[in-house]
């Protein structure tokens, strides 16, 4: 297993983006991979600045993500701006 943390834009308001993320759709996608979401959150200081914090086989994670990168991006989710760091606990 791997936690990824995950920083990124949004285009669109926090709650728009939040709504998706959370939605049944979504979360069985996670699930068909094996993925779960431990967190997702919005700056403090910037609400266009997300932070999401997923916990999955490794390579499941980026692998979904570089596999639905359009359907991501109409979320609100600015691709270009998408940040990854991967742990694995030894």
């Amino acid at each position: 297993m791997e936690t990824t943390v995950w920083t990124f834009s949004l285009s669109v308001p926090f709650e728009q983006w939040a709504a998706i993320y959370d939605s049944e759709d979504v979360t069985k996608m996670h699930e068909s991979v094996g993925l779960k979401s431990l967190f997702r959150g919005v700056s403090k200081d910037d609400p266009t600045k997300v932070c999401a914090v997923q916990q999955a086989p490794v390579g499941a994670a980026q692998k979904l993500f570089e596999d639905n990168k359009a359907m991501i991006a109409g979320a609100g989710h600015i691709i270009e701006s998408t940040v990854i760091t991967a742990y694995s606990q030894s």
